[in-house]
């Protein structure tokens, strides 16, 4: 469950700051700020569901993914094709997270 709270965390950060970046980069509406801020929302709630005993834990390993969730968000969403160093440099991040949230604690 922890990857899918990552996940649904990062799709619902990226989303709520697309939200902002629209409304003041690409002149849309000021509405869009309602899902921008329940998406942000819905992103907080999210991270606090990840099985971590430390929040700032759980926060670095969500970086990571946050990181190559958002080069997938590039590529979806904005069709902006991620070059070779954007992939490799989203794998490293991943396995950084990997390492922060499931290496062996003593």
């Amino acid at each position: 469950m922890t990857l899918a709270f990552y996940l649904g965390a990062a799709l619902a950060e990226i989303a709520g700051c697309f939200a902002f970046w629209a409304w003041l980069r690409l002149d849309r509406s000021p509405l869009w700020l309602v899902p921008g801020v329940a998406s942000l929302a819905l992103f907080a709630f999210l991270l606090t569901r990840v099985d971590a005993e430390a929040a700032g834990r759980a926060y670095a390993a969500y970086g990571g993914v946050y990181i190559a969730t958002s080069i997938g968000w590039l590529w979806l969403a904005e069709g902006v094709r991620p070059d070779r160093w954007d992939v490799i440099g989203g794998a490293v991040c991943l396995v950084g997270a990997a390492i922060v949230l499931f290496g062996p604690r003593s």
